[in-house]
């Protein structure tokens, strides 16, 4: 995964880099929070639609922290964003999935790497 720098000049802010990473933690947290809250939305579809799941910001997450030097497992990271365990969130929220799930994973898997 490439990191983006978010250029905010183009669309008339001129910000400091402090004012910056606070804005973007905050969305963060809400893109968090949100996922946290929506409990109906599966991490498959999020990844039919989005190419990304929770499973995916944790490891971002954990890469990152890693990068700062900090020991985060993947097991630390997901608690963090799924706000629980994976296991119990696993066991509360998951549904099997579809076959028209799969097959839509299967054929976004195979589009990516084309």
């Amino acid at each position: 995964m490439t990191r983006v720098t978010l250029d905010y000049q183009h669309v008339g802010f001129d910000m400091d880099d402090k004012t910056r990473t606070e804005l973007e933690a905050a969305a963060f947290r809400t893109l968090v929070g949100h996922l946290r809250e929506r409990t109906d939305v599966q991490n498959i579809d999020l990844m039919n639609l989005a190419g990304f799941c929770r499973n995916c910001l944790s490891k971002w997450y954990r890469a990152e922290a890693e990068e700062r030097g900090l020991d985060m497992t993947y097991d630390d990271a997901r608690e963090i964003v799924y706000g629980m365990p994976y296991a119990e969130w696993k066991d509360k929220h998951q549904a099997e999935a579809s076959p028209d799930q799969i097959a839509a994973f299967e054929k976004a898997a195979k589009d990516s790497h084309q």
